[in-house]
């Protein structure tokens, strides 16, 4: 569970988590609005999101598993929130994203019904791991 003694600039506590980080590589991909989910989307895999807006479908799954010529970005790593997280809780994200921000880590981040997502490019991993670190959150990578 959360814990919440880390301060962050503004004073206010910054909750301190358990995180792990995902051994896939994944790529975000975004299709046409109207696009229906493509079949290549629905083969299973370990981590796939699906949101569609009325200005598009965007697509997250392991990369491997995308097709070549699809509008994607690539190159991505997703920490996980450990556990289950009440959806009442407030600053999980916060507490994940400033540390990254202050680090000038972009992140594209991503909410369950249970947890949270953060995903990072591969080549700012390790800058993202001690970021988090020197935050007070723990990592198992």
């Amino acid at each position: 569970m959360p814990t919440a003694d880390a301060q962050s600039p503004t004073g206010q506590r910054r909750a301190r988590l358990p995180l792990e980080l995902l051994p896939d590589t994944l790529a975000i991909c975004r299709l046409p609005a109207e696009a229906p989910v493509p079949t290549w989307a629905s083969t299973g895999g370990p981590f796939l999101t699906l949101s569609r807006t009325a200005d598009e479908l965007s697509i997250t799954m392991v990369q491997r598993g995308v097709p070549p010529g699809v509008r994607c970005e690539r190159d991505y790593r997703a920490l996980r929130v450990r556990g289950s997280l009440p959806p009442n809780l407030v600053g999980i994200l916060l507490s994940i994203a400033e540390p990254l921000a202050e680090a000038g880590l972009s992140i594209f981040a991503i909410s369950t019904y249970e947890t949270d997502y953060v995903l990072v490019k591969v080549r700012d991993i390790d800058a993202a791991l001690e970021a988090l670190r020197k935050a007070g959150h723990q990592l198992d990578s």
